[in-house]
């Protein structure tokens, strides 16, 4: 065993002993150009690399100075095809008397969870079921008929039209839910299976590993427009006032209508790396972040949306002409557009926002998260995402078998005091806006009282 690492201390040589290092030294790597992390106790120089990890490098630099191992677990399938990446980065190891989590952590609650997670590969929870999601792809294809046929059948009235616009809508929110699960590499065994048809998906027909950690989560970093969680407080202190933030709760209601209709219809995917979680951006960031696609989107992108809006309008344009067919574009963009807010903070805006508290993998999950009671129709229509605790715990599960693990988990919450928090679905909707009004009331008073 080599002796105690220095800071700056080259990559670990085959062959060689490995240095050790203490979390005192390792915490001082998190900087930009300057980063560590540890991954089941061997310590990572990832300050050049991860400017090429294919899943970017803010998903990794958020793991900076910490205990990474239950997110590499989480986030990958194949684990020894991945290490082969991480050897050349391996500049140590911790030292033998340094505990495997830095700071606060239950080390039960670590070891539990790791169990649980092995209970579910050992129970084959992370193979896909290529039946379910070959369901989900043909009853996608045929809403996409089925609307076609209604204006074909019954031409471009308004019921019709209507319909036809619901059934559209349906279609695309089903779309994304897919492509969501082709993001969170949970389909395909390989990775770059699942990039080539979640381009096809997001492109043709057409989601956070810091789950409410303000700069690590996209969902709930969206200020200005929007205040969430400690952002309300740190506002009002500074005196910030650049919207109305106590009506925040009102003119929520306001953005999804204006906003909706700019976001393209394919939002990035991004290159697969074996097993890596990378998806699309959901709910508020999406919609307030819409125009910055607008403004650059890639050159990828470009001929994805060329292709789907050919195929839309060469599909309408007959029965509306070309101003008709937008319109119902837009009208599709903004139904979908609500579903997909509404269902994809239920889950997150009424939980814990906040800065990085640097707890573990499983209790971070279970503060950020919470899940809607499940039924046959919230499944489809959520998309799973009702099963929210479980999805961030284990990212790379299939959908399907959420309802499976479930139970595995409220044993370990059970048994660690740890709050699994199940609501009616209305009640989570109602929550969304309760939260929105809370935040902007303590902005209110923060601003008025300091």
């Amino acid at each position: 065993m080599g002796g105690v690492g220095e800071p700056g201390r080259g990559h670990a040589q085959p062959g060689a002993p490995l240095p050790t290092f203490r979390w005192e030294q390792i915490r001082q790597h998190n900087l930009p150009g300057d980063k560590w992390l540890v991954i089941e106790r061997r310590v990572y120089d990832i300050s050049r690399w991860a400017q090429r990890h294919p899943g970017g490098s803010r998903l990794i630099g958020h793991h900076g100075a910490e205990d990474a191992t239950d997110a590499f677990r989480a986030f990958h399938q194949d684990l020894n095809f991945v290490r082969k990446f991480l050897q050349p980065l391996l500049i140590g190891e911790l030292a033998p008397e340094e505990p495997s989590h830095d700071g606060p952590q239950d080390a039960q609650l670590v070891e539990d969870f790791r169990a649980l997670r092995q209970a579910a590969e050992d129970m084959e929870l992370f193979e896909a079921k290529p039946a379910f999601f070959a369901l989900l792809l043909g009853h996608i294809l045929a809403m996409e008929v089925l609307a076609w046929l209604v204006i074909y059948l019954f031409g471009p009235g308004w019921v019709p039209s209507a319909l036809a616009a619901l059934v559209l809508a349906t279609s695309q929110a089903q779309s994304w839910c897919l492509q969501h699960d082709l993001g969170h590499t949970s389909v395909f065994r390989k990775s770059q299976w699942n990039h080539v048809a979640q381009q096809f998906v997001m492109g043709q027909l057409k989601h956070h590993a810091k789950p409410n950690i303000f700069h690590k989560d996209p969902d709930v970093t969206v200020a200005p427009v929007f205040l969430l969680g400690e952002s309300s407080i740190e506002y009002g202190k500074k005196k910030r006032r650049y919207l109305p933030y106590n009506h925040q709760h009102l003119y929520f209601f306001l953005t999804l209508l204006p906003l909706s209709p700019l976001a393209p219809p394919c939002s990035r995917p991004t290159a697969a790396h074996p097993g890596e979680l990378r998806s699309g951006e959901s709910g508020l960031h999406a919609g307030v972040h819409a125009v910055d696609g607008l403004l650059s989107p890639p050159p990828q992108d470009l001929l994805w949306a060329a292709s789907f809006y050919s195929r839309f309008l060469l599909c309408y344009s007959p029965f509306y002409g070309l101003p008709g067919a937008l319109l119902l574009f837009v009208a599709v963009r903004v139904l979908e557009s609500h579903w997909f807010v509404w269902i994809t903070q239920m889950n997150h805006i009424p939980k814990e926002i906040g800065h990085e508290k640097h707890r573990d993998w499983a209790s971070s999950q279970l503060a950020a998260t919470c899940n809607v009671e499940p039924s046959l129709f919230i499944d489809w229509f959520s998309g799973h995402l009702n099963f929210q605790i479980e999805h961030h715990l284990f990212p790379t599960m299939p959908r399907h078998n959420y309802r499976k693990v479930a139970p595995l988990v409220q044993a370990l919450c059970a048994k660690h005091g740890l709050s699994y928090e199940v609501k009616p679905f209305l009640t989570a909707l109602v929550d969304i806006v309760g939260s929105l009004k809370k935040s902007g009331d303590v902005w209110l008073e923060a601003y008025l009282h300091q």
